[in-house]
């Protein structure tokens, strides 16, 4: 989520034009949902507020000054690899794949590289 926030406001930032980040609205909103059904159904929707929070003040913080934008357009390709470690690292000590498939999985592999 923190990498599709980025791209938009590094988008809206320098002005492109909206055919070329479109889908990106749509990706954040089904990822806020996606978060929000997560939180419900463990029992942690109280922690919905600081989510909320945090990237409210992320999406202002970003635009503060150009470095930060660009710094942060940056880190997203860390982050993203970062973030299919920490799923594969899971995978491994739960011993349990139970809900990937192959083809997600290297779709999402994909998308990071």
């Amino acid at each position: 989520l923190f990498s599709f926030l980025v791209f938009l406001r590094y988008q809206i930032y320098y002005g492109y034009p909206l055919q070329t980040y479109l889908e990106y609205p749509i990706i954040v909103a089904q990822d806020v949902i996606l978060l929000l059904f997560i939180l419900r159904f463990s029992g942690n929707m109280k922690q919905a507020l600081f989510y909320a929070v945090t990237f409210g003040g992320g999406w202002y913080v970003l635009t503060l000054r150009k470095w930060i934008i660009d710094l942060a357009m940056n880190l997203c390709t860390l982050i993203s690899a970062a973030s299919k470690l920490a799923q594969l690292r899971c995978l491994w000590q739960t011993k349990d794949s139970g809900q990937v498939s192959a083809l997600t999985w290297s779709m999402s592999a994909y998308t990071c590289a």
